[in-house]
């Protein structure tokens, strides 16, 4: 019991030193008898210890080139494993390795002038780029220092670095009056240097950003223009092509026109044929009725003349046969004269019923005459009037493409609707319009007189409105102006003939009035006339 409680036993991290009755002696490992009166133990911590010191603002650590640095290194030392290092330790320790902290503040300006010394050596640009240079420097000068108390450097870590505030450079010290001219300078010439490279990379920036924009406006200017310009084009094509067949329509609806025309005229003129024939029938007819009517009657008096010749040879036998001779003889005569009579009455209204159709026929050839070149001149003049419309057409498409041309060049803000396109056409139709009639009724000056020998009516809406409602229907407005004026004109002569023949005038009302006291005259009864 008595040797347990006096033994004393070491441990891997802990050794310890027994000074008194027997001398000094190092336990390491294993144990020894302290006995209370006659021994002193003096233990050692055999652990790694880290002992960090840190050099900061005024105490920061100034380099070869006058420039200040704050550091923190941390220093990982142990007591050698050695009886050697062991006893040094505890001579010159003591119980300071178990507690790091006044280890630390035994062995700390050691540190720090290993750090002063090392850091003298290089400049701050060398302590960033070779740390482990710093590191190696400061080991090898701390490491013999170390060894005096039984201690051994196991490595030596840089953990923090970093330039001093230049707040915390003294003007007045003559070591941080050249390195503050060296920060300064250094600095001004950085920040000079981060300028130039920014307003460099701005620049660069913005003429890279002003080359960007520039070929995106012009990409976009270019598709702006290839896109209009394929409007345009699809607009022309358009425009031509409705041209096309515009104007292939207008040539059908002109032969169609010119078809019916021709057809109708050639419709009027078998009729007009027919009925000069019929007339002409009718009229050789009646000639040979009236032959045949005076041959019978030539031949009834001659029988009367032949009977009243047997009865008067029958009558010479009697008392008064030389007087009825006579009379017979007279009355011979005078039947003879009857006979030449109606002989010379039934040639001269031969001649009058000849002349009466020859008359028909001339008038009825000049009519057809007057009513074709009439015809012809309307067509003339219709040919002219769409003349003038193509014509009026093709500004339009002119001021179309001149509109289509300026609205590409505007952005397309001046582009001309179809309708607006329309308005402006038929307004200049309706410009141009009393100068196409004027145009139109040009050649109806040269007609001299119109003399109508057969008039079947003066209304136009009866039987032959609906050929000129279809003709109408399917023409414009100058062509129904022109139709308008032809018919006007053509019927103005025959309502002047016709009040003429009667003995009327259609100038005013009072020269009306003595041609209808002349037409009551004559139209009283022929006995009315002989009673007075």
């Amino acid at each position: 019991m008595i040797f347990a409680r006096l033994y004393v036993r070491a441990s891997a991290e802990r050794a310890f030193v027994r000074t008194g009755l027997g001398g000094q002696k190092v336990i390491m490992s294993g144990g020894a008898v302290v006995l209370p009166v006659f021994h002193e133990v003096i233990p050692i911590n055999m652990n790694t210890l880290k002992l960090e010191v840190s050099r900061a603002t005024k105490d920061s650590l100034i380099t070869k080139d006058r420039m200040r640095v704050d550091v923190v290194v941390a220093f990982f030392v142990r007591v050698k494993p050695t009886a050697e290092g062991v006893s040094t330790a505890a001579q010159t320790l003591g119980q300071r390795t178990l507690a790091p902290e006044n280890l630390r503040a035994l062995v700390d300006d050691k540190f720090v002038d290993a750090l002063r010394s090392t850091a003298a050596q290089m400049t701050m640009q060398d302590l960033q780029d070779a740390r482990e240079k710093f590191v190696q420097g400061v080991q090898n000068t701390v490491a013999e220092d170390l060894t005096k108390n039984g201690l051994e450097l196991e490595s030596v870590s840089l953990t923090n670095f970093n330039q001093t505030s230049r707040d915390y450079f003294d003007p007045n010290n003559a070591f941080d009056a050249e390195g503050l001219t060296k920060l300064t300078q250094e600095t001004e010439r950085r920040r000079k240097e981060r300028n130039e490279v920014e307003q460099d990379t701005e620049v660069s920036v913005r003429e890279k950003n002003r080359d960007a924009l520039a070929k995106k406006l012009e990409i976009e200017q270019q598709e702006a223009f290839l896109t209009l310009e394929q409007e345009q084009q699809v607009k022309t094509r358009t425009a031509e092509q409705n041209s096309r067949i515009a104007t292939f329509e207008a040539q059908r609806r002109q032969e169609a026109e010119q078809s019916r025309i021709v057809a109708e005229r050639q419709v009027q003129e078998s009729e007009i044929e027919r009925e000069q024939a019929v007339r002409t029938r009718k009229v050789e007819a009646e000639r040979e009725v009236r032959v045949k009517e005076i041959d019978q009657s030539k031949v009834t008096e001659i029988a009367q003349q032949e009977k009243a010749i047997v009865i008067a040879q029958k009558s010479e036998a009697q008392s008064q046969a030389e007087a009825r001779a006579n009379e017979s003889l007279a009355e011979a005569v005078k039947s003879e004269q009857l006979v030449e009579t109606t002989r010379k009455t039934a040639e001269a209204d031969r001649a009058k019923q000849v002349a009466l159709i020859e008359a028909a026929q001339e008038a009825e050839t000049n009519a057809v005459h007057i009513t074709t070149n009439a015809r012809a001149e309307r067509e003339a003049a219709q040919m002219k009037a769409a003349a003038m419309v193509e014509l009026a057409e093709a500004a339009r498409k002119k001021g179309l493409a001149e509109a289509e041309a300026q609205r590409a060049l505007n952005d397309a803000i001046n582009a001309l609707s179809s309708d607006q396109t329309s308005l402006k056409f038929r307004l200049a139709l309706l410009e141009s319009l009393p100068s196409i009639i004027a145009q139109t009724v040009e050649p109806m000056k040269a007609i001299d007189g119109i003399k109508i020998i057969q008039v079947d009516g003066l209304n136009r809406t009866n039987g032959s409105a609906t050929s000129e409602s279809t003709v109408s229907g399917g023409t414009n407005l100058a062509e129904q102006a022109v139709s308008a004026a032809l018919a006007y004109r053509a019927h103005a002569p025959l309502i002047d003939s016709l009040l003429g023949e009667i003995g009327l005038s259609g100038n005013s009302l009072q020269h009306m009035m003595p041609g209808i006291a002349a037409s009551e005259v004559l139209s009283a009864s022929p006995q009315d006339q002989a009673s007075p």
